[in-house]
């Protein structure tokens, strides 16, 4: 081709990609002077929030008894300032509209912000749980302190109930992005609706499924390969699933499902129930019961 012949395929590709029709549901049109969702920014959330939950392990190592008010105070700072401008972005995101509902958003978000902040310890004390629950459950398992560096459970559970804060706060798309970044770092996909108690924990991790209308009681533990899924969607009068249903597992207290076990639609494992591994289940469990193969 000449250069003039790849200009005119350059353009026609360009025109095309350009094209309304082409970009139906798959174009976000933004609104100048509001922010854009940032993975970037969700990453720095995602760190500080480590650093402040887990100090020493995550951040700055420097920290000791004299310094930890002066850094925790400064990454407080900086995780209200982050979080301040990605809920903004998510609710613009939602909303898309400019003038006096961006000034109501902003105030908004800030004051969103403000109150995750002021659960970051009621959030510590229940992922010492989780670190309690995993530290208990795996002999192979020397410290604490390996449980908070090394384990991806804890991990994708610091992600999972920092995002659900977010989702209780009524903040659209950001809980979802920094979950699904935890599911990329961990392979452990935790919906961040999910309700989930504590002493939780996930033995490996690794192709962990939670659905998002999943209830977990306390004292659950998970192996890799566990699926809390949803059976086949009712439809609407327009052949569309209906949105919002409860369509995942209740685990109650003290539940094991072992690796690969699938658990789907709504039902219920009851109390100091145990699920072997590779089980199919879609009825309901008794309390105490034993689901084994052979």
């Amino acid at each position: 081709m000449t250069n003039m012949e790849d200009s005119g395929v350059i353009q026609q590709a360009i025109d095309e990609l350009s094209c309304p029709d082409s970009l139906k549901g798959l174009c976000h049109e933004h609104c100048d002077g509001n922010p854009l969702p940032s993975q970037e920014a969700l990453q720095e959330i995602i760190d500080c929030a480590r650093s402040i939950l887990f100090p020493g392990y995550y951040g700055n190592s420097a920290i000791n008894t004299q310094t930890i008010s002066y850094h925790i105070g400064v990454s407080v700072e900086r995780l209200h300032h982050l979080l301040s401008r990605q809920i903004l972005a998510g609710l613009c995101f939602q909303e898309r509209e400019e003038g006096e509902m961006l000034q109501s958003s902003t105030s908004k978000a800030a004051d969103i912000a403000t109150e995750i902040v002021a659960t970051l310890p009621t959030l510590r004390k229940l992922l010492a749980t989780d670190v309690e629950a995993a530290y208990d459950g795996d002999p192979a398992a020397t410290s604490y302190s390996e449980i908070i560096a090394c384990y991806p459970a804890l991990k994708a559970l610091t992600c999972y109930r920092l995002a659900h804060e977010l989702v209780r706060h009524g903040v659209p798309l950001i809980p979802r992005v920094i979950t699904e970044m935890a599911h990329s770092e961990t392979g452990i996909d935790i919906h961040p609706a999910a309700e989930i108690g504590h002493h939780f924990t996930i033995d490996h991790g690794t192709g962990v499924v939670v659905g998002a209308t999943c209830i977990i009681g306390n004292h659950v533990k998970l192996y890799q390969g566990v699926t809390l899924g949803a059976r086949s969607f009712p439809l609407d009068d327009n052949g569309n699933p209906i949105k919002g249903i409860p369509r995942h597992p209740i685990l109650e207290d003290n539940v094991v499902v072992y690796s690969n076990a699938t658990i789907l639609g709504r039902v219920t494992i009851g109390h100091d129930s145990v699920i072997g591994a590779n089980m199919w289940i879609t009825e309901d469990v008794g309390p105490r019961s034993r689901v084994m193969k052979g």
